[in-house]
């Protein structure tokens, strides 16, 4: 029976999920692939690294041991970063073997170098668990739903920004004391900051949307937000209006031109998005030929992360040579769809001075720039009065040109807190 080899790139959370998969169902991936699949080398940095569950004879700190080692056809990476992990899969790539990554940023900022290499050497380059985690939502795709045309992409797709903003809704805690609970609990980095910052996302849609609109997004293509300004008082302003803060990477054709941006929205309790708690993704595909999918399930961890990795491992194995699988796809030069220019509804909450004639500024203003008020729900505070205000639908150029102008009204005090509003909007 032929063997693959397997060389790793990194031993650590993921890493070693790949390795105890690899060993605990080897019969099941020989049955899938009818070859036997190994891990031949694993590479550290760290010459007196060891593991449990690791052979130290397949350690390795050359990654030339890997990629001079004929028995090895597909290389693993799961060291991170933009560094080394580029250099790696570039000489990988030129020497003729497969590649199979989890690094978002990596192909979110060099894919399409990394797409010429895999092309010009007639390999493959995988990268499911790159986007969100176990949920195979590049396969489907890449493969299932090439002929589709899909328009939408949309979905949570970062399981850190997920956990935190269910834990503030069901405690009434803020965003500070969620943060350090989620640290604590292992679901949010010691640096957080590309996961709340809307980074992380941003990365994951790049890819995402490259794939479904079959033309090359990179991350500086990718407008985000995060979730540092959502507080505790904003999400429970939504939760009496019927409304769930997630934050959301969004990616949609708009007459043939594209728009793709992370943000966090309020969507209704209705939506099947709203009831993806903790650290799950989920993310909706929408086209004309079979209307709405969702794909659901964990975006982090090692054994789910490992499981989408092996299934690339086997998917590379089973390819045959020539497959158009193995390419980006991105044969198209599709336009950008403005931010301005796109229409979308906002919930707005303003602390202004309680007397009258400031509502009547704000309708004024609004009125100026073409933007209508839903409903409105107003709490006295002293002196002060705190507005909270859904909006219908509107070009986001008039809205921010209304909001800036009522943002200088010596009547109105501190920065507005803006959220954007998703889905039918049916409040209590």
């Amino acid at each position: 029976m032929e063997t693959v080899g397997i060389g790793l790139l990194g031993y650590g959370t993921v890493g070693s999920g790949v390795g105890k998969l690899l060993s605990r169902n080897a019969d099941d991936i020989t049955l899938a692939t009818g070859k036997r699949v190994v891990l031949k080398r694993v590479l550290e940095k760290d010459p007196g690294f060891s593991h449990p569950d690791l052979d130290p004879s397949l350690l390795t700190t050359r990654f030339d041991d890997i990629l001079e080692d004929p028995d090895i056809s597909v290389v693993v990476e799961l060291i991170g970063g933009t560094g080394a992990a580029l250099e790696f899969q570039l000489r990988a790539l030129k020497a003729g073997k497969h590649v199979v990554t989890a690094n978002k940023q990596l192909l979110a900022q060099h894919g399409a170098e990394l797409f010429e290499a895999a092309e010009e050497s007639g390999v493959h380059l995988r990268f499911e668990a790159s986007a969100v985690g176990a949920v195979p939502v590049i396969k489907v795709l890449r493969e299932s739903l090439v002929a589709a045309e899909v328009d939408t992409v949309f979905g949570i797709v970062n399981g850190t920004t997920n956990y935190m903003l269910s834990a503030m809704a069901e405690t009434g805690a803020d965003y500070d004391d969620v943060l350090a609970e989620a640290q604590r609990l292992g679901y949010a980095e010691a640096d957080p900051t590309e996961d709340v910052g809307g980074k992380d996302a941003a990365a994951k849609m790049a890819i995402l949307s490259s794939i479904a609109f079959h033309s090359r997004t990179g991350l500086d293509d990718v407008p985000f937000e995060g979730i540092t300004r959502i507080s505790a008082t904003d999400i429970a302003h939504g939760g009496r209006l019927g409304l769930v803060a997630k934050l959301l990477g969004v990616a949609k054709l708009i007459d043939g031109r594209m728009n793709v941006r992370v943000y966090p929205a309020f969507l209704p309790k209705t939506h099947p998005l709203a009831g993806v708690t903790g650290a799950y993704n989920a993310v909706f595909l929408t086209s004309d030929a079979f209307d709405e999918i969702m794909l659901f399930g964990p975006g982090a961890g090692s054994i789910p992360t490992a499981s989408a990795v092996i299934g690339d491992i086997i998917s590379v194995v089973n390819t045959v040579n020539g497959s158009f699988v193995r390419n980006c796809l991105c044969y198209k030069d599709v336009p950008t769809f403005p931010d301005a220019e796109m229409v979308s509804r906002f919930y707005l909450r303003l602390r202004v001075n309680d007397q009258p004639g400031v509502l009547a500024k704000l309708s004024a203003l609004f009125g100026e720039h073409g933007v209508s008020i839903h409903s409105m729900v107003q709490e006295g505070r002293g002196d002060e009065a705190e507005l909270v205000l859904l909006l219908h639908p509107v070009r986001e150029a008039q809205f921010f040109a209304a909001l800036d102008e009522i943002s200088a009204l010596p009547d109105v005090h501190g920065d507005p807190a803006v959220i954007r509003v998703e889905g039918d909007l049916k409040t209590r």
